[in-house]
């Protein structure tokens, strides 16, 4: 758990989700891509995310309307163009999601809990989450934004 609150449970405004879903999913997905790319060779090693290439997902945020579709190529991740059908996809709210990232959830407590989808490619999909699960996200956001916290005494 990141840091030592948990995230409370949200659901996103309907009229808001309804501007979002009529907003182009490039960007955002464009935004994914760029961050998955950023984490390879940073994070895991480009020897990690070789099963994942030539491979397309679409990441689902339901409350938002919002589907995020990005494939792997040798060059990194980039936004891809519909229509193709997903090798995986992976659906929850916004709220969940955000759970998941900072370690309060199980992704299998949620599956089973019905709050979390995986459709497709199911060896893919496990071979993902143990690509997430083997990153130290704490120390990732940590290094991207500091924590409040007791300060360390200056040396």
């Amino acid at each position: 758990m990141i840091p030592d609150m948990r995230t409370p449970r949200f659901t996103i405004p309907s009229p808001v989700a309804r501007i979002v879903a009529r907003l182009p999913a490039a960007p955002p997905a464009f935004v994914l891509a760029r961050a998955l790319d950023f984490g390879v060779g940073r994070i895991v090693s480009r020897e990690q995310v070789a099963p994942l290439q030539g491979k397309r997902f679409a990441l689902v945020v339901r409350d938002l309307g919002l589907a995020m579709h990005v494939e792997s190529t040798p060059a990194g991740f980039r936004v891809a163009r519909a229509p193709y059908a997903p090798d995986l996809t992976v659906a929850a709210t916004l709220s969940d999601f955000i759970a998941l990232a900072r370690r309060e959830e199980d992704p299998d407590t949620l599956f089973f809990a019905r709050r979390l989808a995986v459709e497709g490619d199911t060896e893919l999909g496990l071979v993902l989450k143990n690509l997430l699960d083997g990153i130290d996200w704490r120390t990732v956001l940590e290094r991207i934004v500091p924590f409040p916290g007791p300060r360390r005494p200056a040396a």
